[in-house]
């Protein structure tokens, strides 16, 4: 079996003239999914059959820029239709299955010479290929299910952010459960946004659902009412938890400095909506 490119042309060839045989072969080889792939191909929403023989063709014409660009949009594809990853090595290997029994047909169609060089040097190529398409792919599925998992807890996290106007110069801020650095980000964007889309004079912050909050966060919510207060707005702070204002004083950090306090949430709201 020489490797040469004229002999690759006419492997692909061969694959392609034999579409029909190599898809029932490949299906076959799929068995333990067969289930998904019928519900994918009644779906249409991948090509499973058309994009395994564009794999083969890459993989076959030693083509690395190719197989490592249609990786990565396959990753995309399947995270976005939810595939599994179990699901895809298992068609993966389908692919290599199928195709290395079509290599042996064609082989054996044109009474070719066996040379033992020749079958390793391929057996190499054609197994690093799949290899790099696997693993282009796990990680391009990998980057985008991570950066749906950050807008979604982005989104989460704005939600959990809720500025309620009361007056056309008030609102306030409710803030429940525990505060740690990524979600004080998230309160120092919206608070911020927020001031400047509704021009509002006055921010009451309730802080009497709060859970927990990190030394860190402390310091970081103290700067968060530096920018209030250079927004142009006043900030009242409420339901100061005695645990928290503890760990303030043992920190040297007075919120008095930046905000009005009040007591609670009724107190502040007869003060300044009366």
């Amino acid at each position: 079996m020489e490797n040469s490119n004229n002999d690759i042309q006419d492997m692909i060839h061969y694959v392609k003239g034999k579409r029909e045989v190599f898809q029932q072969k490949l299906l076959s080889e799929a068995v333990n999914v067969a289930e998904v792939i019928h519900d994918i191909l009644k779906q249409g929403n991948i090509d499973l059959l058309k994009n395994a023989e564009k794999l083969v063709v890459y993989i076959l014409e030693n083509n690395d820029q190719d197989i490592v660009a249609f990786a990565r949009q396959e990753g995309v594809a399947w995270a976005q239709h939810s595939l599994t990853l179990a699901f895809k090595l298992e068609w993966v290997q389908a692919i290599r299955r199928s195709l290395w029994k079509t290599i042996y047909e064609y082989q054996s169609e044109f009474n070719l010479p066996s040379i033992r060089e020749d079958f390793f040097e391929l057996e190499k190529r054609i197994n690093s290929n799949i290899d790099q398409f696997l693993n282009t792919f796990f990680l391009s599925y990998s980057d985008f299910k991570d950066q749906l998992i950050h807008r979604q807890r982005k989104n989460v996290e704005h939600l959990s952010v809720p500025i309620i106007p009361i007056s056309p110069t008030v609102a306030i801020l409710p803030l429940i459960g525990t505060i740690d650095s990524y979600r004080m980000d998230t309160i120092e964007e919206k608070v911020l946004t927020d001031i400047a889309k509704t021009r509002i004079h006055t921010l009451i912050m309730d802080l009497s659902g709060i859970t927990d909050m990190e030394v860190v966060v402390i310091d970081h919510f103290h700067k968060v009412l530096d920018g209030i207060n250079m927004m142009g707005c006043k900030a009242v702070i409420t339901g100061l938890r005695p645990e928290l204002v503890r760990e303030m004083i043992h920190l040297g950090i007075n919120f008095n400095q930046k905000a009005i306090t009040k007591g609670t949430l009724q107190q502040s709201l007869k003060d300044y909506l009366l």
